[in-house]
């Protein structure tokens, strides 16, 4: 049967008649009502002065001091939490989503939780704990918003292995990885079996105390994976700091031994890939390759990455080597290699890869959706589009309307948790953020268009 799916897939080719490139001016803005078009105008335009970006944490306690918390709260719930945030309780977050659903966008809900490298050690295992506590509800939550009892495993949710597991273990694993000699203590397939069995994993590079952290991590991530499969949710792992990524790697490659098994109806778990790295095409192809040799589906979110200045600056700091490309077109040319790569995959191996084309780059959309045509790449197949909530609307709501499968990044909790995610998001995405003014340019014309009085169908 798959290797029927994967003749099927790979022999399809375009379907009669020429692509045609969608149409990213705007012109789906119909879809929302003029409120909803203003404040994302203000927010966008504000969000791009540095400033605000920079000293944001600073500014929200100055704000609450001079206008109080309640005054404050309400000013940021009309304004940047209400643009980027779904809500607080799961009512507000199924409102969003609803309304998300209504223009054909899907949710892809995320925990603002997570560890930063530099923050303080966390003692014991609580704060981890309930971080594990609140991915669970939030697969629950995944699950119920789509109304169904139909698995249809086109659910999608973020997880963050620095919620469940500290910085510094995964600082130390990708030290010890990198050892010579450390390939077989710490294989996937060692791990694998250490959160199948649930004995315990002693790793000769990292304490007593590193090792019981770790035994307790991998239970954690066991523990949600097994039941997001159980709910039919899909967890796509976020990438972080190169210090990092390789310990997070090594942890997903060994759920994914466990749970992206063509028998458990996989890819369960993704990875996600970072174009603006130099190793990633070589890595995404090295992983690909593997997954395949192994029987495995291979999950992949794929993104231009968002730690670009804090990588150059650690690198020039310890004297290493800049694993970043060199500029913004060497980023744009590994993300075009990176998309062909595993589109060309996904033709390949049909229901047995899945990519998820996370990008507000309309040249690479228009890749995207130009070779899913030539390829014979069903629109709402196994290839996905991901964009942040509140922003890069005129080209999901393009992608939704055309058919294509596409997911809307959604972070939701109250305001002491999402602001400070929020603005950690915003100093990474300076670049997307100040590349929004083609956004600004758009939303500018459907306002004026409005108030002019030639869009009195527009919705209010």
């Amino acid at each position: 049967m798959l290797r029927t799916c994967r003749v099927l897939c790979s022999q399809a080719g375009p379907p009669r008649g020429g692509w045609q490139p969608l149409r990213f001016d705007g012109g789906a803005f119909h879809l929302k009502g003029t409120g909803e078009l203003t404040r994302a105008l203000l927010v966008l335009r504000l969000c791009a002065w540095p400033p605000l970006v920079t000293h944001g944490l600073a500014l929200q306690a100055w704000s609450q001091r001079l206008l109080g918390s309640r005054f404050s709260g309400a000013l940021l719930r009309a304004s940047i939490y209400g643009q980027f945030v779904a809500g607080e309780t799961a009512e507000e977050v199924r409102g969003c989503v609803q309304q998300l659903q209504t223009v054909s966008l899907r949710p892809l809900l995320a925990v603002p939780t997570e560890e930063e490298p530099d923050s303080a050690v966390k003692t014991g295992e609580a704060w981890y704990e309930g971080n594990l506590s609140a991915m669970l509800r939030c697969v629950d939550l995944s699950r119920s918003l789509l109304g169904t009892s139909d698995p249809t495993g086109n659910i999608l949710m973020q997880l963050k292995v620095t919620a469940l597991t500290s910085t510094r273990l995964c600082k130390e694993l990708t030290s010890c990885i990198r050892r010579p000699g450390a390939s077989s203590e710490l294989s996937p397939e060692r791990l694998a079996e250490a959160m199948d069995s649930g004995q315990d994993l002693q790793v000769s590079c990292l304490s007593t105390e590193q090792n019981q952290h770790l035994q307790a991590s991998l239970s954690r991530l066991q523990r949600v994976v097994q039941h997001a499969r159980a709910r039919h949710v899909r967890l796509l792992v976020d990438a972080e700091y190169t210090s990092l990524n390789p310990a997070l790697s090594l942890l997903v490659a060994a759920l994914a031994l466990r749970w992206n098994s063509f028998k458990e109806g996989g890819p369960w778990v993704w990875n996600t890939y970072q174009a603006y790295l130099k190793d990633t095409h070589e890595r995404l192809r090295r992983d690909a390759e593997a997954a395949d040799r192994a029987g495995l589906a291979f999950g992949v979110k794929l993104v231009r990455g968002a730690y670009l200045d804090k990588e150059r600056e650690v690198a020039q700091l310890q004297g290493t080597n800049d694993p970043t490309q060199p500029d913004y077109e060497a980023t744009n040319q590994s993300y075009r290699r990176c998309l062909e790569l595993m589109l060309t995959h996904v033709s390949q191996h049909g229901p047995g890869c899945h990519l998820m084309v996370a990008s507000h780059n309309e040249e690479s959309v228009h890749q995207a959706t130009r070779r899913m045509w030539e390829l014979g790449i069903p629109l709402d197949g196994p290839v996905c589009f991901g964009q942040l909530l509140g922003m890069c609307d005129h080209v999901s709501l393009a992608l939704g309307q055309a058919g294509y499968a596409v997911y809307k990044s959604i972070p939701y909790g109250s305001l002491e948790e999402v602001i400070p995610y929020l603005i950690r998001r915003a100093q990474e995405n300076r670049s997307v953020l100040r590349g929004a003014r083609r956004e600004w340019e758009l939303l500018s014309q459907e306002l004026r268009r409005r108030l002019l009085g030639q869009g009195l169908g527009a919705r209010r």
